[in-house]
């Protein structure tokens, strides 16, 4: 009874987190998904792909995430091959920055 009990209130729990994300969260999430995740890891728990890739969950070490508005508007240009050049309608950022801070 005890082993049914803790498994349903984890099963709670992870839905109820699952539901709690705005649509604003679940659209940059699945951007990310679409457009980053093959080379970087856009989950709290998996390396990237990509060596030289950081994960999503330590961008907030680097920069504010905040700050990083104005590089999605104007273009990430990066020096390398493996990363394409892209820029950033409003609504992607502000989704993409959304999901972003659900990984602090």
């Amino acid at each position: 009874m005890r082993i049914a009990s803790t498994c349903l209130a984890l099963t709670l729990l992870m839905t109820s987190c699952a539901v709690a994300a705005s649509p604003a969260e679940r659209r940059g999430k699945s951007f990310a998904k679409a457009h980053c995740s093959r080379c970087h890891s856009i989950d709290r728990v998996h390396p990237s792909r990509l060596d030289r890739a950081p994960p999503f969950r330590t961008l907030h070490l680097r920069y504010p995430i905040e700050t990083l508005a104005e590089a999605f508007a104007e273009g990430i240009y990066t020096g390398h091959a493996a990363m394409p050049a892209f820029e950033l309608t409003p609504s992607q950022i502000n989704d993409l920055l959304s999901f972003l801070k659900t990984l602090e």
